[in-house]
Order: C-alpha cells, then structure tokens, then sequence
C-alpha cells in the first residue's frame, strides 16, 4: 500500500519525540533526522525535504512549543500541518459549469490508467454530482482502448461516443461537441491518446484539441508507482498544456509516495482524485488533510463513513440493526453482512482508515479473509431457509447434507455454527435481552472467534464436564 512504509517509520520517529518531557535542540535534530530519512527513502524531492526539515524545525524550537503542556504532540501536529501543506493547503475541485456544457480533457502516458480513470470521474461526476455525462473516445491509437472505454461506459450506464479509428482524435471531438449540445448532455469527458513518453505528435494533437474544445479542466493521470517522474511529466505537461489537477492511480500498489508529496510544492497543480483500486467505484476524491492523516498513521474516519454510505445497502443495514435490537441474529443477517463487507473491499484498506488500528494491516490477509468469506457463503447458501433463520435445527445429518452441497468438511459447518452462535450471544448482550454471557463463552471468543473460527477448545471435554456439574447443582 502506497505510504506504508513512510508510515511506519514517521510513526517511530514522532513517537520517540512524544515521549520527551521538553524539547530541545538535541532531540529535535535526531527526530528530524529521522523524518528527512524517511522521506527521502519515500523518494520526495530532496529540495521539497530540505524545506521541509526547515519549516518543521523552525516553528518546533519556536518558544511557543517548548513552553506547552505537551511539546511532543504539538511536533505531531507541526509535522502533520507541514505534510498537508505539500499535499495542498485546501481541497481543489473541477471547474464545472454551472448551466451549459462543461468539458474535460484527460491525458497522461500509456499505462497509467487514463482510460479506465476518464470512466470513473464519469462515474462520478454522474452519481455524485448529477450530470448528463458524455465519454469522447479519442484514443484513436491504442487498438482496443475504444472498446475498452464502451465497455466501462455500458457499465456505469455512460454513453460513449465514438467515431472509430479511421477518423482523426481532433475530427472526432469536434463531431462530440455537436453531439452533446444535441443531447442537452452536461459534461463531456475526452479520453485523449497517450503515448510512451511525451514527444511533439502527442503534444501537437492535444493543444489542437485543447484549442477546440477550451476544456474548464485538463487532468493529468499519473501512476503512484513511478515515484519522483510523476513531477517530470507533471512538468512537461503543464508546460505544454497548463493542466488544471493531476489523478494519481494505482494508489493500492506498493508505491513509496514521493512523488505524490513533491508534485504540488513543486508544479503548483493540485491532485484532484486517487484511485486505490480496479474498480469503476475506486474512487476518491483527494482531501489534502485526510491524506496527511493517513499518512501519520491517524486514519480517516471521515472517508470510511463516506464510503461506507455510498456502497452499502442502508436498508440492509437497518433490518439487520432493528432485528440485533430485538436479540435476533441468524444466518441470514450473517449471510446479509458478507455481502455487505464485499461491497466495502480491502478490509486492509478499511482498518488502515480507523485511528488506532493502523498496525493490524499487517496481521490480516485480504485474499485469505476473502477466501474464508466465500466459504461461509457457500454453506449458508446449501441451506434450507428454514435452516438459515432456525440454527438449532442443525443436526448430524443436515450438516452432513450442507457440507456435500458446499464441497467442505463437517467441521468448517461446526466452526461456522460457532461463529453464528458467537455473534448471537453478542446481539443478546447488546440487546439487553441475554443477561451475562457464561465466562467460558467470552474466554471461547477472545480465543476464537473472527473469521477463522472460534477457538480449538470450544466444546472440548472440560468444558461439557463443567456444565454437568453446574447442572447436577
């Protein structure tokens, strides 16, 4: 993930700072020697890191700082407010009309998504924002990138215009204009050609198009994996083009991040949206503060709870709630939840958005913890309905039907049983309608429990011996 390691090793610097009664000049030149270390190895500008290391360190030894209740954490905040600073000192947005035709060019080099980016800004700018949106297919190079740009459309439920190959980017553009005026359309988005590296056909064929069209905006996709060049083609295409923001992809790659912190003190151009996935709904717009969060390994509860209500099912989530009020969970509200955890994707993604749970990523394996949940769909799904919603009914030979039907072993159905009976016993607690949970129960729980089962000892042979006992009492 993008800015896992700066994390990780800011975290340790300002910890080491925290944990200081006073600062002084000492401590604060180990701590920034740290912080210009981290940097730099997160490929950031050197220029941008000395002014930083600079700015961090002048208003730390300020006296303002020495002389607070708790100087360690007011560097946090000095750092913090110097990294948002990098990123942009406020959100910057399109540059939409507000009555007629808006129009936006999208460029950048092959390979850096610029397709599949044009189709999610549609997306949503349609969903979020309510325009008519119109895609312009005017990559009239790449073989299949028209295709690729119908498909995206007829996903999103986009109309794509297209003239094909035979016809010139330009051509192709000026007939789109037309066409969107025609059909009262809002927003026209171009998907203009890329090309390996910049060169003058490229440029040539962009300012002519730019000269047709006068987009309000001129967006730049540019790949977080190719760290520092970000700020060269940034450059080069601001020269040329005067570009308005810049859409960072593949953001969920293993990328350092530096070039995402130097682009903006450096070219002046702001980032727009970051793109953390494949899918048309990967998707953010880029909050400078939130960012900056993240990156200090303080979350960002404000994007999980956005995110949250724009792919959830609010219904689902409401049944579910009212029916745990009443002490109620069964498979079915199991079943519910699965399908609403999908919907939300990595749940390292997830964890790394709440404050405090940052370091957990690490313990957790995406594709396993997807694997495991398909699993347990498949079981329920091999259920009767009313097996789903009465659990208890689940003898030796309905588990031994449900697991044949699911392609598992009986003991996956038993931990899953497990599971449920866990989750219910929290929603009585919850409910007020259970009373306390049996302590051996809780202990199974914090052993067990997750998506990988309940604990070994569930079940075991000391644990029936104690309920006979309390039984013959």
């Amino acid at each position: 993930m993008a800015f896992e390691s700066l994390s990780e090793r800011l975290g340790k610097a300002l910890k080491n700072i925290t944990g200081q009664g006073k600062l002084t000049e000492s401590n604060m030149n180990d701590m920034l020697k740290e912080v210009r270390m981290s940097l730099l190895e997160a490929d950031v500008n050197y220029n941008v890191v000395k002014e930083f290391i600079e700015n961090v360190k002048q208003k730390a030894l300020g006296q303002e700082v020495i002389d607070s209740v708790n100087p360690g954490q007011m560097v946090v905040k000095i750092v913090h407010d110097e990294i948002q600073e990098l990123l942009g000192s406020a959100d910057a947005r399109l540059n939409l009309k507000k009555s007629g035709v808006s129009t936006l060019m999208m460029v950048g080099l092959q390979g850096t998504g610029k397709t599949t980016a044009s189709a999610k800004i549609a997306r949503f700018c349609k969903e979020k924002l309510k325009k008519r949106v119109l895609l312009v297919a005017c990559d009239v190079v790449r073989p299949a990138a028209i295709e690729q740009l119908e498909t995206l459309g007829k996903s999103i439920d986009v109309e794509v215009f297209s003239l094909g190959t035979q016809v010139s980017a330009v051509e192709t553009a000026r007939q789109a204009m037309g066409y969107a005026y025609d059909r009262q359309k809002d927003l026209v988005i171009f998907d203009t050609a890329g090309r390996l590296h910049v060169d003058e056909e490229l440029m040539q064929e962009l300012s002519q198009m730019k000269a047709l069209v006068q987009p309000d905006d001129i967006l730049l996709t540019v790949d977080a994996m190719t760290g520092q060049d970000i700020v060269t083609v940034a450059r080069e295409f601001n020269e040329q083009l005067s570009i308005t923001g810049l859409v960072v992809t593949k953001m969920d790659g293993d990328a350092r991040g530096g070039g995402l912190l130097s682009v903006r003190s450096i070219t002046n151009v702001p980032v727009l949206f970051v793109s953390n996935g494949e899918k048309v709904e990967d998707l953010e717009e880029f909050h400078p503060d939130r960012m900056a969060d993240r990156i200090l390994g303080m979350g960002d509860i404000v994007t999980l709870v956005e995110q949250a209500q724009e792919k959830l099912d609010m219904d689902i989530q409401q049944k579910t709630a009212n029916r745990m009020a009443q002490g109620i969970f069964t498979f079915n509200d199991m079943l519910d939840q699965f399908g609403q955890m999908q919907k939300m994707g990595s749940m390292q993604n997830m964890l790394k958005m709440i404050p405090g749970l940052g370091k957990m990523v690490k313990q957790l394996d995406d594709e396993k913890m997807n694997d495991s949940m398909k699993k347990s769909q498949a079981i329920i799904q091999s259920m009767t309905p009313y097996e789903r919603e009465n659990p208890s009914c689940l003898k030796a030979s309905r588990k031994n039907r449900i697991a044949k039907g699911a392609g598992v072993k009986v003991m996956e159905v038993n931990r899953l049983i497990s599971q449920l009976e866990q989750m219910q016993m929290m929603t009585k607690m919850m409910s007020g309608g259970g009373g306390m949970p049996n302590l051996s129960a809780l202990q199974n729980m914090q052993r067990g429990g997750g998506m990988q089962g309940a604990s070994k000892h569930a079940g075991s042979k000391k644990q029936k011996k104690s309920k006979k006992k309390k039984k013959k009492k």
